[in-house]
């Protein structure tokens, strides 16, 4: 047998076979046996198996028709499968090919410390999974997934997840985004049944949308994603009627039924993410309530039971990020809760949970518009608005002055810049509307008249912090 030394190791040649750094049996077509350390592995076709392998490849491994494994497989033509089941090591990039697909099993090692490059052809999965399966202990600033509760990507900025979410083109036309809706309300006299809107990117009017088919006569569960405005429940006097109605934001035109409320009341609050709408509260004659039930937004049908506000009262100022839907304040004329502010997760169900306290206690009827982090809110008998940091809780601090600050029963609501608080009782029913920046504070800012002077009603937006993205 022949025995040929390169550099440190050496290769032999017995009955036309080829062993390196072997010995002289156990020859097959061709055995490698120690360390090996090649600039380039090309093997056509079939499968490549090495019975042991430590070292590393060099420059560059391309993932095409083979597989890198401690176990021999059948190479699948079609599929073009390539498997990690073992230590696989490269110093250079890793390339997986047109069609190819790469799959690295529990017992592999794909890279140690963090992969400088990944080049990726056609197709890549994210993780995906529900609200509750993310626990920010173990994710690191910078991870991606996809929230199958949400319906959209969100990453983790090294203290919470922020969402992205997507429009289509007729959504980010300049004419059918960005608006917000005052809807009802009451007046002596008069119950209200007109749907109004204004634009939250630039000072103006509200002008006439369209109707639904009963009046409110207080404020009423109003909600909506960036598509479909709800509300959710008539208030009419002591009707406790459960119907609630919807239209298309981005059109003009008159509420359609959309389903029936768990329990009909009044003087309710809502709250929405991009998918869900939630109900919390209000007056259920003879008495008050703390019910909150849910509904999904693209759907049709009735709402759903969903837990229960931590305290019985009517109108608090209801908002939300993505996650959580926050309920401030409120009251009752025989039971005042001044002072409660609680939370949900929206995409779960359970009963709300504590999250800090009002500025001021008693029984105060309040409105509140949020972006991400941050709610402004406008209540009874308040000196001004109030802000409260949506991402950690605690208490409400007095945050912008207001041309009318005292706005019992008043409209709130905006886009990610600005909340425009109108209407409510000041003494007198107010038509006026001013907006708060909610980065800055400050006074507030005439911004243009409401369609009517009344007081109760809802109020949402088409870009609210329960929305996501940016």
């Amino acid at each position: 047998m022949a025995t040929f030394r390169v550099g440190v190791g050496s290769f032999n040649i017995n009955d036309g076979t080829v062993g390196i750094g072997t010995e002289g049996s156990g020859h097959g077509n061709l055995k490698v046996e120690g360390t090996a350390r090649a600039s380039a592995i090309d093997v056509v076709g079939g499968a490549s198996t090495f019975t042991r392998y430590s070292g590393f490849s060099a420059n560059q491994v391309s993932v095409n028709d083979r597989n890198f494994t401690n176990i021999a497989h059948i190479f699948d033509k079609t599929n073009r499968i390539i498997e990690l089941t073992g230590e696989t090591q490269t110093t250079g990039d890793i390339i997986v090919d047109d069609r190819a697909v790469l799959k690295v099993g529990l017992g592999s090692t794909a890279c140690v410390g963090s992969l400088e490059y990944v080049c990726v052809k056609n197709h890549f999965s994210v993780p995906t999974g529900g609200t509750n399966q993310r626990n920010s202990s173990v994710y690191v600033e910078g991870t991606i997934r996809y929230n199958t509760d949400l319906g959209t990507m969100e990453f983790f900025n090294g203290n919470e997840w922020r969402q992205f979410t997507y429009q289509s083109d007729a959504q980010n036309s300049i004419s059918n985004r960005g608006r917000g809706f005052y809807v009802g309300g009451f007046e002596p006299g008069i119950g209200h049944n007109e749907i109004t809107y204004f634009n939250t990117s630039s000072r103006g009017n509200a002008v006439m949308f369209g109707d639904l088919s009963f009046n409110q006569y207080s404020t009423c569960g109003g909600a909506s994603n960036q598509t479909r405005g709800l509300i959710q429940g008539t208030s009419e006097p002591a009707s406790n009627d459960q119907k609630t109605e919807y239209f298309t934001m981005a059109s003009e035109g008159n509420g359609i039924t959309f389903g029936e409320l768990t329990v009909g009341r009044g003087y309710s609050s809502g709250t929405a993410s991009a998918t869900r709408s939630l109900c919390a509260g209000g007056y259920v004659s003879p008495a008050n309530s703390n019910v909150i039930d849910y509904a999904e937004i693209a759907t049709i049908g009735n709402h759903i039971d969903f837990g229960d506000l931590s305290a019985i009262r009517t109108m608090p100022g209801a908002t939300n990020t993505p996650v959580r839907s926050v309920f401030i304040n409120g009251g009752s004329p025989s039971s005042p809760t001044g002072a409660v502010i609680d939370f949900v997760t929206t995409a779960s169900l359970g009963n709300a949970v504590d999250f800090g306290s009002f500025a001021i206690g008693g029984n105060h009827a309040a409105s509140s518009h949020a972006n991400h982090t941050r709610s402004i809110t406008a209540v009874a008998n308040g000196i001004g608005a109030y802000a409260l940091d949506l991402t950690s809780g605690g208490n409400q601090f007095v945050f912008a002055d207001l041309a009318e600050p005292h706005r019992d029963g008043c409209f709130n609501t905006g886009n990610m810049v600005r909340a425009v608080i109108a209407g409510g009782y000041t003494p007198g029913y107010s038509k006026n509307m001013e907006e708060v920046l909610i980065s800055s504070g400050g006074s507030a800012t005439d911004f243009g008249d409401a369609v009517f002077a009344v007081s109760g009603g809802s109020s949402f937006s088409d870009s609210h912090g329960g929305l996501g993205g940016y």
